[in-house]
């Protein structure tokens, strides 16, 4: 096996490490509540820088290809699932710091995780991988109001410090990931196969690290939390496949739109919720980046069985 393949397949197991971190944190808090503070926003930043990487000049040209497929895709992911996050935290009666966490990673972007699943899923990646460039530079702006508008009936939003964070955790890292991949070709190629590995890792020290230090909140949350955050996910996945199926009649399309929908960027959420809003809020974005992982497994095992059945005709 090349040193490129084993960098694939472990990130194509991206939900193992995931879920098996969590479960890790659960049993064993300080196997990973070491990894907090700044080790969390500028682990986040070398992920985005990563995703900046394996974007190039080009990469935002061939958006234009896309145009309806896009406009599609964002418009659900910026109105499927936030009014979605303030519907179930409302029903759930949510304690106020949890439902300011579910209504911000409801708010945010589609993830690079989505990248991976789409792949495996034999989805758009090309269409995948400029949905989530798209959602996450629009991030900047749509995270901050849409936060501010969904919470404000519950807490003061402060959507300047949020908007600044957002910047600095999404738009200079990947500015900076471009402009490598750009003037610094041979170097960045170099540095591509490891970039998606290091994601995943990072993304799952993350998640272990706030579940962890949330252990004892997670445990006396009660199963609301867990069913709401489930329910999200779940109207994302479906959602976003049945609306861009009914309006762009594209299976393929649409298996790609509802990964995007469906898999948000919950490190970001994590993040932006420790910054903002302290650790209470900071833990429904863990728990997203198990279930979307889960969920998205599940899209997989479903969608390739289907392809398979139909090659088989």
């Amino acid at each position: 096996m090349t040193f490129n393949n084993a960098c694939q397949y472990f990130t194509n197991a991206f939900p193992v490490w995931v879920l098996g971190a969590g479960i890790l944190a659960m049993f064993y808090p300080p196997a990973l509540t070491w990894f907090q503070g700044s080790f969390i926003t500028y682990g986040l930043g070398v992920v985005m820088l990563g995703m900046g990487l394996t974007l190039t000049v080009q990469d935002f040209k061939n958006i234009l290809i896309y145009p309806r497929l896009i406009l599609v895709g964002v418009v659900l992911q910026y109105s499927v699932m936030p009014f979605a996050g303030l519907a179930l935290a409302t029903y759930f009666e949510l304690p106020k710091m949890m439902a300011v966490g579910l209504i911000l990673v409801a708010s945010c972007p589609g993830g690079t995780a989505s990248n991976v699943i789409a792949f495996i899923a034999k989805a758009n990646v090309a269409l995948s991988v400029s949905l989530t460039t798209v959602s996450t530079l629009l991030a900047i702006f749509m995270t901050p109001l849409l936060t501010d508008y969904l919470v404000g009936s519950r807490l003061n939003v402060d959507a300047w410090n949020l908007f600044i964070g957002t910047v600095k955790v999404v738009l200079i890292p990947i500015l900076l990931g471009v402009s490598l991949n750009t003037f610094f070709k041979k170097t960045t190629e170099k540095l591509l196969p490891i970039a998606p590995p290091i994601a995943v890792i990072i993304i799952a020290l993350i998640v272990g690290s706030v579940i962890g230090q949330g252990k004892a909140e997670i445990l006396t949350a009660g199963p609301n939390l867990f069913i709401a955050i489930g329910l999200l996910h779940l109207f994302g996945f479906v959602l976003g496949y049945i609306i861009s199926k009914l309006l762009l009649k594209d299976e393929q399309v649409a298996r790609t739109i509802s990964i995007e929908v469906g898999m948000q960027n919950s490190g970001l959420s994590v993040v932006l919720a420790k910054q903002n809003f302290g650790q209470m809020a900071t833990i429904p974005g863990a728990i997203s980046a198990l279930t979307h992982c889960i969920y998205g497994s599940i899209a997989v095992y479903i969608w390739n069985r289907k392809n398979r059945k139909s090659e088989k005709r």
